[in-house]
């Protein structure tokens, strides 16, 4: 059985995607991140329960203060790229439920009033919603370049309050020059895949 995407959005999104290293000096616009949002806000999370927060670092301050806390090989890329998004997840996220799940608005106390079980569920959904996010900048015809190189507490004191989490800083834009490592190999089908 073959699949019902077109060939041409496979390889866009899957196949000739890769993880961006160089970019060009495009601008990335608020206009293509909400479009992007808006297409990847669909993705599931358990009780619908969203997660993600996205902080865009557009400023040069901003880009500063963000740089420091990047390992040295990711501080030249961030600093240079047309967009840098914090991937954060929302510890707090249960706030939302009411209104998100509003077949079962008592799930907000019933499953989720203790922290633990809210930071262990947040990281999770929060994480699928990343990788939605990864998509949906393809989709949206550009490049990312998702790390998690970074002093994490730094990113966090500096940008996020103690109820958000910092899961991966995604440098977007168009590629640039020598924008691509070599593609690494991928475990086979059977390798990954069992019938029990």
């Amino acid at each position: 059985m073959s699949l019902v995407l077109d060939p041409a959005a496979q390889d866009l999104l899957f196949r000739e995607a890769r993880t961006a290293n160089t970019f060009t000096d495009e601008p990335v616009t608020d206009e293509q991140v909400q479009a992007i949002y808006d297409l990847v806000k669909y993705g599931p999370t358990a009780f619908n329960q969203s997660p993600l927060r996205v902080v865009l670092v557009r400023t040069p301050e901003g880009r500063e203060r963000l740089v420091k806390h990047m390992a040295e090989g990711n501080q030249p890329k961030t600093a240079t790229a047309p967009l840098v998004a914090l991937l954060v997840a929302d510890h707090e996220f249960h706030d939302e439920l009411p209104a998100l799940l509003p077949h079962f608005p008592q799930a907000k106390d019933a499953f989720f009033s203790e922290r633990p079980v809210r930071e262990q569920s947040a990281a999770l959904n929060a994480t699928l919603q990343a990788a939605y996010f990864i998509i949906g900048v393809r989709a949206a015809g550009l490049a990312a370049g998702p790390m998690t190189g970074y002093d994490a507490a730094g990113i966090e004191k500096e940008f996020l309050d103690g109820d958000h989490k910092v899961l991966m800083v995604v440098n977007i834009g168009k590629p640039g020059e020598d924008a691509w490592f070599p593609r690494l190999p991928r475990l086979s089908y059977d390798e990954v895949v069992t019938t029990v």
